[in-house]
């Protein structure tokens, strides 16, 4: 299997007036393809901090990380960003849909910034779309969705310009139980096709659907079960 990720001796310090925080110490990651791999740790754990770096948002202050081939760290930020938009699907909490525009409108907006003609990113964005269930639901603004089906519009965008990695912070977070669990099969689904998922969740229970976890806590990695 091909390493997506490999992270080594990674450091993260911040400076706040005089003083300066460590908020990720040394810390060792490899991903190969086809993983499915949550990151459980609780909040100020640094685990926002780690998966920010992963997603390319934010460089370490030392250490290596290699992204799909890529040395992120000899990357001018315009190099990041295309890495970013080609390499990294993004899912979020909060779903973070364009309110004006429909589902097939936000899918496509990758594609957009990726430079795909109108024609090309209008297909790609229908038939993710129809994969993740929402076919009928093409015209349809977000207020017009649950939230369920908004995270599925937010996949969709996510997966539509075929990412090496899918990257998901708390993707049930603002879902009900039921509607989390539903999610979370999907997720599951999307592993079984072979998809590289990285999730990052303070929950013991979401972390349990991963086929790996890691546990962050001050800045430091452990791999261990879910108890």
């Amino acid at each position: 299997m091909k390493e997506i990720v490999n992270m080594k001796n990674l450091s993260k310090s911040y400076t706040m007036g005089q003083e300066e925080f460590e908020v990720l110490h040394h810390v060792e990651l490899q991903v190969k393809e086809g993983e499915f791999i949550s990151i459980l740790g609780p909040s100020g754990s640094g685990k926002t901090t780690l998966m920010n770096i992963i997603g390319c948002l934010d460089v370490p202050t030392s250490g290596d990380y290699i992204l799909a081939g890529n040395d992120t760290l000899e990357q001018s930020e315009n190099e990041l960003s295309r890495i970013r938009n080609r390499e990294i699907g993004f899912v979020f909490q909060n779903f973070q849909l364009l309110p004006r525009m429909t589902a097939l409108q936000n899918v496509e907006l990758p594609l957009i910034y990726a430079g795909i003609s109108l024609s090309e990113r209008r297909t790609k964005a229908q038939e993710i779309l129809v994969k993740v269930g929402l076919g009928d639901k093409l015209t349809s603004l977000p207020s017009q969705l649950s939230g369920g089906q908004q995270q599925r519009v937010a996949i969709a965008r996510a997966l539509v310009t075929e990412p090496s990695i899918l990257l998901a912070d708390e993707p049930t977070g603002a879902l009900d139980q039921k509607t989390g669990a539903q999610i979370m099969e999907f997720f599951e689904e999307l592993h079984r096709e072979g998809r590289t998922i990285i999730m990052i969740t303070h929950d013991t229970e979401i972390a349990k659907h991963a086929k790996r976890v890691i546990h962050i806590l001050d800045g430091h990695l452990k791999e261990g079960s879910v108890l």
